[in-house]
């Protein structure tokens, strides 16, 4: 059975993470759709160029080329992994992936993955817009304060200093974006499975999808 998984939600939920622990579960390529659009934000930063100028910033997409070493993004062969998530990307990113010319084009790319291989995505829209026949939906949240408190643990770690009011502010900020913004807005499929993770671990949201993945194959 051919099995494509789509896993949306918002900024902090633990999408990335679920994500690559499922794809190793049933032999899955990852596609981490938010990398492609941090990485689109980073290179157009560096080039300063604005979400505004569109033309450029076309251009500058379509000169990318990125593939996934495993759940690591390379762009242009360089490995961007590490500089994609740093603060000044998640504050950033919102803007340039609502530009509906950038969208187009990464969507394109994400569905002609798709057709070659089995694969689970996550992101903002992949079950409403990128991967709207997938297998499995689901749609992954948790409250604004577990995702700034789950953002600043994991930056911390990484040894980044940064401020959980400021997190949670940004969070806040992100999710309006998202939702708000004219072109693919983040929002639930219907046929999307909702999971809230707020007082889940993580093992515990993979055994919820795990099992219901095992029980819909089964019976297929």
């Amino acid at each position: 059975m051919e099995i494509s998984v789509a896993i949306d939600g918002p900024a902090g939920a633990g999408k990335s993470t679920i994500a690559k622990i499922i794809g190793e579960k049933f032999n899955l390529m990852y596609i981490n759709t938010g990398a492609m659009y941090r990485a689109v934000t980073l290179k157009a930063m560096d080039e300063n160029i604005s979400e505004k100028n569109v033309d450029n910033l076309v251009k500058l997409v379509e000169s990318l080329e990125m593939h996934f070493v495993e759940d690591r993004l390379f762009v242009n062969n360089e490995d961007l992994t590490d500089m994609i998530n740093m603060p000044i990307i998640s504050n950033n990113v919102s803007k340039y992936s609502a530009v509906p010319e950038i969208r187009e084009i990464l969507v394109r790319l994400q569905r002609n993955i798709a057709k070659k291989f089995n694969v689970i995505m996550d992101g903002r829209d992949i079950g409403t817009v990128v991967l709207t026949d997938a297998n499995f939906k689901f749609y992954l949240t948790a409250s604004n304060e577990q995702r700034a408190k789950r953002r600043y643990e994991e930056l911390m770690a990484k040894g980044i200093d940064v401020d959980y009011n400021t997190i949670l502010y940004d969070i806040n900020k992100r999710d309006y974006i998202d939702t708000h913004r004219e072109f693919n807005p983040l929002t639930k499929a219907i046929d999307a499975i909702e999971i809230d993770s707020s007082t889940l671990n993580i093992n515990g949201v993979v055994e919820v999808i795990v099992a219901y993945i095992n029980s819909n194959v089964k019976n297929n």
